[in-house]
């Protein structure tokens, strides 16, 4: 998974095609939880592009984007939110799997 570098970036990936952004933070244990199984996803939604925010680095992107607890997740079509899974809990494989085939 590639990991977001800009803002600049992030509203370039968001306008174009489909993304999920994995918020995250290297002292989240629920993230590091999670980061073993994320290979797999990635490999089954091939559709998907996946993009790592490292939420102490875009601390004000999270918070223009409502984003409070993680690891939470938020995907764009061409520039349209169709989706988000955010909360502070724990979230296990099937978890996000169920919301990526639950997305429109």
């Amino acid at each position: 998974m590639e990991n977001l570098q800009s803002i600049e970036q992030f509203e370039q990936l968001k306008a174009q095609g489909q993304t999920i952004f994995m918020f995250s933070a290297d002292w989240c244990g629920d993230c590091r939880f999670i980061d073993p199984v994320m290979p797999s996803i990635e490999e089954k939604y091939t559709n998907y592009r996946f993009v790592k925010v490292d939420r102490d680095e875009f601390i004000d992107l999270c918070v223009q984007l409502d984003v409070f607890g993680i690891p939470s997740f938020l995907v764009f079509r061409d520039g349209e939110e169709i989706g988000r899974f955010v909360s502070k809990d724990r979230k296990t494989k099937e978890e996000i799997e169920t919301f990526i085939d639950g997305l429109k």
